[in-house]
Order: structure tokens, then sequence, then C-alpha cells
């Protein structure tokens, strides 16, 4: 079996998918999107059932993997690019990070190839409930296609316990060229 020559999104994103430690200014494409939006810290007490947050992780690495492995079969390749997750605050206030973790609002998501359509995501999702019932976190998955723009990226190296300095060096490089405190905030570009 011969495989398509996929568009290589992890070629054509390279630039964006090692940011440096210190804030820049990039530009982010129009790109498809795996999403799942929730509310609440990023990780749950030791011992406690896993948080909104991680079960939204599950969700999107299952029906990825899955669905890059049934188009693998028909001789598409999809790449796995890394996990995304935008905080904000709801209602559009501006986002504090020393507010308490139970009151913020969060996008987990990963970009797609375009391989990966809506009708796969559909497809897919159909095939894992089949398997393993219906999850919250399942039920709010979607295909979504998005533009972020202009966009302050960094690496934060660390516990999210120690995110506060990071995002504000990320504000602060934002509100240069172009002002943006409210609404989602990428945690992880």
């Amino acid at each position: 079996m011969t495989t398509a020559a996929a568009p290589d999104l992890k070629q054509r994103l390279a630039p964006l998918l090692a940011p440096p430690r210190e804030p820049v200014l990039v530009d982010i494409p129009e790109l498809s999107f795996l999403t799942v939006d929730g509310q609440g810290p990023p990780t749950g007490d030791a011992g406690a059932p896993p948080s909104e947050f991680q079960l939204a992780i599950g969700a999107l690495y299952s029906v990825l993997y899955t669905a890059k492995f049934g188009l693998k079969r028909i001789g598409v390749m999809v790449p796995v690019l890394p996990l995304e997750a935008l905080w904000f605050s709801a209602g559009g206030a501006t986002f504090d990070m020393t507010s308490p973790p139970g009151g913020w609002s969060w996008r987990a998501l990963i970009a797609i190839s375009d391989g990966v359509t809506p009708d796969v995501v559909e497809r897919t999702v159909t095939e894992i409930r089949a398997r393993r019932g219906i999850t919250p976190a399942l039920d709010r998955l979607r295909h979504e296609r998005w533009c972020e723009g202009r966009s302050a990226q960094v690496m934060h190296v660390g516990p999210y316990s120690a995110e506060a300095p990071t995002m504000r060096s990320t504000s602060a490089t934002r509100a240069g060229p172009r002002p943006r405190s409210s609404g989602p905030s990428s945690g992880s570009r």
C-alpha cells in the first residue's frame, strides 16, 4: 500500500513548534483543531479523580490517535502535533493566574492536518463512544477552524503552579503592538 503525500503540517509549522523561553510575537495561520472547552484547574488534588482538563486531554488524544490509525489504513498519514491550552476568564474579564483555579476557563486543543475532516472526527467519536460509552469531555470535543493571528509565544518549563511569571511576560509582550487582555490566552505557545 502506498501512502498519500499529505502536506507535512509539522514541517510547515516548525517555527511555531519550538518556542523560545522568552516571549516573542508570532503570526499563527488559520488551522484546523480538535478542541474541548471547559473550566477549572489544570490538575486535581493528589488522590482525587482526574480534573476536567485532564479528561479533556484524554478525549483529544483518543480521537486523534483513533483517527490517525484509521486514516493510515487507507494511506493517509496524519502527524500528531503538540497539545496546546488557552486560558481565560469567563465573561471577558482580564485573566488573573492568582485567582482561584476553579474559576479559570480553558480551551485544550491540538492542531490537525486537513485529512482529519469534520466527518472523520464525527465517525471517530462515534467509534470511541461505542467502545467506551459517553463521556462529558468527548461530548464537548469538536473540529474547528480557527485563526489565532498575532500572538505572544513562549515555552514554559515547569509545573503549572510556577507558570505565573511566564504568563505575565507574554501579557507584557502582547500589550505592546496589539493589546489583548481578555479572551483566550495561550498557555503553551
